[in-house]
């Protein structure tokens, strides 16, 4: 990769769990934690960041984001929910993934229904999307380094000019995204909502 793209290397965008990770049999929370941490390391945003704490487990486990555990261990279903959950709540609210997360936990729970092959859908798409987002930030990086070439005057504090507006650029994409799936996920709620009527 170009070096203009090495802040890039160290974003884990390919970082997720996948199925074959997760092991068959229930583990207890410090196991799901040390899992975890192992598997989502490149996504820290800095060094000794917990990806996972035994606070957020129990704080999802009280607003009921996934379904109940038994005899304090996490089944492979947990562990998937889990990683679902840390992918969503960067951009959603703990409601707001509650409210997507609750048909498929009642389901789980009324048909013991195996979600193994939801989450891999989601695993293809998540590299699918690294991909695309790999393409649309070189290419965006590219017409700003190109867009800037005519103004330009001062090359001490070019690199710092095209920086800066990169991570604008970035940040405005990220939220754009977030409305996105806040909407959706408003979409999933309101249609659940309306049924229980």
């Amino acid at each position: 990769m170009n070096s203009k793209y090495d802040f890039m290397e160290n974003i884990g965008l390919n970082e997720n769990l996948s199925l074959q990770e997760i092991p068959d049999i229930d583990l207890y929370m410090d196991q799901v934690i040390q899992l975890f941490e192992n598997n989502f390391k490149e996504t820290r945003r800095a060094e000794g960041e917990k990806i996972l704490t035994k606070t957020m487990i129990n704080n999802y486990a009280k607003a009921k984001v996934f379904f109940p555990i038994k005899n304090k261990k996490y089944t492979k279903r947990h562990l998937i929910l889990l990683s679902l959950i840390y992918q969503l709540k960067g951009s959603l609210s703990i409601n707001e993934i509650k409210g997507i997360l609750d048909p498929l936990n009642e389901r789980i729970i009324k048909d013991d229904l195996s979600i193994d092959w939801l989450y891999e859908t989601f695993l293809k798409q998540a590299d699918k999307n690294a991909g695309i987002f790999t393409e649309s930030v070189e290419a965006s990086m590219n017409e700003l380094t190109e867009s800037l070439g005519a103004f330009q005057r001062d090359e001490e504090d070019a690199e710092y000019y095209e920086e800066l507006l990169a991570v604008a650029s970035l940040a405005h994409m990220s939220q754009l995204y977030k409305r996105a799936a806040e909407s959706l996920a408003a979409k999933i709620e309101s249609s659940r909502t309306g049924k229980e009527k």
